[in-house]
C-alpha cells in the first residue's frame, strides 16, 4: 500500500486535489487498492480553498503517516506564507519519507523548509524569478514541467501537478499502468516541452527601452554570434554596463536570455514547419544540430525530435 498525504493550507488552489485522481485510477487499473490518500493540515478540520470550497483536514501529526507527502500550491505564495508548523513538520517527515513533493507554487513550502536547498527544482513560471531571489541555494529550473531530484518532485503549473503524479505512479507500478491511467485520463504519459510553450519567454520583459531595443536586435539577428559586445554595440553601452543593466532588468545573463531567444525560435518552427534540424539550427544560431539538441534537453527536457512528434500528434 502507498500512502500519499496532501497538505494544504487556507487558500490552496483547488486544482491540486485534481492530482488525486491519477492515484484512484493507478488503483482501478491495478484492480487493488494500490493507493490511499489522506488529507492534511497543520491543525485539520475544514481549510478553504481559494475559490471557497472546504475540504475537511486531519491534522498532522505522525512523519510515518504517509510515505509520500504532497504540499498543494497556491495562488500566490508571496502573499501566503507558509506556516511554521508545517514547515517543522515536513523537515521531519522528509526523514522518513520516501518522496516529499510540491506542485505549483506549493515549491516555495518546500524551500522555506529548507528541503530543496543544493537542488533543482521548477515551479510556476509566474513565481520562478521569486523562487530564485528567495532561495538563492536552489537551482531554479525555469522551464520544466517538473523535477525529480533524489527524494524531492517538484512541478510546475497546477496541470503539471497531473504529470507529476503519472511519473509517481510509473515509478511506483511501472509503465503500463501509467500508460493506462493516462489513457483513462485522456493526458499523455510524458509531456514533451515545457513551460515556455505557455508563458511567452517568461518574465524576460525588460524595464527599460534600451535592452528592449536589445532584445529586438538579438530576436532579429539570431543566425548570427550576438555576444555582449554585439548587443552592447547595438544600444550604444559598453558591455559591462550593458551586462550589468540587462541582468538587473530581466534577472538573467545576456547569454542566457540570447540562449532562450534561440531556443523559443527553434521550437517554433520545428513544430510549425518542416525544415531539417540542421537548417533550424542553423538559422537560429546553434553551433550544429547537436548542440541545439543539447540545448533542447536542458531547456525542455526533451530533443527537438519528440517536440515535433508531440506537435503533430
Amino acid at each position: 500500500m502507498h500512502k500519499v498525504g496532501y497538505v494544504l493550507s487556507d487558500g490552496f488552489q483547488v486544482m491540486s486535489l485534481a492530482t488525486q485522481a491519477v492515484f484512484e485510477y493507478a488503483n482501478l487499473v491495478a484492480g487493488e487498492p494500490l493507493y490511499e490518500i489522506r488529507v492534511f493540515s497543520a491543525t485539520g478540520g475544514e481549510v478553504r480553498s481559494s475559490l471557497g470550497m472546504r475540504v475537511s483536514t486531519r491534522a498532522l501529526g505522525r512523519a510515518d503517516a504517509a510515505d509520500t507527502w504532497i504540499v498543494a500550491g497556491v495562488n500566490d505564495p508571496l502573499a501566503v506564507p507558509a506556516a511554521p508548523p508545517v514547515l517543522k513538520f515536513l523537515r521531519r517527515a522528509a526523514r522518513v519519507a520516501r518522496r516529499t513533493a510540491a506542485i505549483c507554487t506549493g515549491g516555495f513550502v518546500l524551500a522555506e523548509a529548507g528541503l530543496l536547498d543544493g537542488r533543482q527544482a521548477t515551479t510556476h513560471w509566474a513565481f520562478a524569478r521569486a523562487l530564485r531571489e528567495r532561495h538563492p541555494g536552489i537551482r531554479v529550473e525555469d522551464d520544466r514541467i517538473f523535477i525529480v531530484d533524489g527524494p524531492v518532485w517538484t512541478s510546475a503549473g497546477m496541470s503539471a501537478g497531473l504529470d507529476l503524479a503519472l511519473a509517481m505512479v510509473e515509478q511506483d507500478l511501472g509503465a503500463h499502468v501509467a500508460r493506462s491511467v493516462a489513457r483513462k485520463l485522456v493526458m499523455p504519459q510524458r509531456r514533451s516541452g515545457g513551460q515556455s510553450q505557455h508563458s511567452e519567454m517568461l518574465e524576460l520583459a525588460p524595464k527599460s527601452d534600451r535592452i528592449q531595443a536589445a532584445l529586438d536586435y538579438a530576436r532579429k539577428h539570431l543566425g548570427q554570434p550576438l555576444s555582449v559586445e554585439d548587443l552592447a554595440e547595438a544600444v550604444h553601452l559598453s558591455p559591462r554596463q550593458f551586462s550589468r543593466v540587462f541582468t538587473a532588468e530581466t534577472g538573467r545573463s545576456p547569454a542566457r536570455a540570447v540562449e532562450a531567444l534561440r531556443l523559443e525560435a527553434a521550437r517554433l518552427m520545428i513544430e510549425q514547419s518542416r525544415h531539417p534540424l540542421e537548417t533550424i539550427a542553423r538559422e537560429t544560431g546553434f553551433r550544429d544540430r547537436r548542440h541545439m539538441r543539447e540545448v533542447f534537453m536542458r531547456g525542455y527536457g526533451a530533443p527537438p525530435l519528440a517536440l515535433r512528434r508531440a506537435a503533430r500528434q
